[in-house]
């Protein structure tokens, strides 16, 4: 029915998928262990792109490799999969593989503080704890900190005792309710 390359996603064996050699990206550590993680939790929900070399039968990364790389540090992942990594294909000429990789890391684009803070503020707001979201969104207890203060997150807290990490009105309405209870 379509011809995108996504129409097709195929699951092919990892020894048969090799990094390029010009790929300009790189991901630190901790978002490295976010990848880990997101994949754990939903599992590939994105294939690698890839250029088939028919002659010496295998897949060139051109954009995913770091989703590659979790599958080939971590054995929980490959188990899952039965060591297979889902591809895509697109059929290009070296130039056209370099400027798809440039154009897929360049789109991915970075995310803005005032976006993340935002969603911080909500996942807070709903009750999530800080060490909850530091978790689930691969950040630093310090990184939290900065992104409340960004929402002004801060102004919930000005006729409340400081704690240890700082709570929603809805976190802090629920441990009231609980104490409240409790004594009951």
């Amino acid at each position: 029915m379509f011809n995108d390359p996504v129409a097709h996603v195929q699951w092919v064996p990892l020894d048969k998928v090799s990094a390029n050699d010009y790929n300009p990206n790189v991901v630190a550590p901790n978002e490295l262990r976010l990848l880990y993680h997101s994949i754990l939790m939903d599992g590939y929900t994105q294939p690698i792109v890839t250029y088939y070399d028919a002659d010496i039968d295998v897949y060139t990364i051109v954009d995913g490799f770091h989703r590659y790389l979790v599958m080939e540090y971590h054995q929980d992942i490959k188990d899952r999969t039965n060591g297979f990594l889902p591809v895509v294909v697109i059929d290009k000429n070296v130039n056209e593989r370099m400027a798809s990789t440039v154009r897929h890391n360049r789109a991915r684009g970075k995310h803005q503080v005032t976006g993340m803070a935002g969603i911080v503020f909500a996942m807070l707001d709903n009750g999530m704890t800080d060490e909850s979201i530091c978790n689930e969104l691969g950040m630093e207890a310090d990184e939290l900190i900065r992104l409340k203060y960004v929402t002004g997150f801060a102004k919930l807290f000005k006729d409340v005792e400081y704690k240890k990490s700082w709570e929603s009105r809805r976190q802090i309405r629920l441990r009231r309710d609980y104490v409240d209870n409790a004594g009951k």
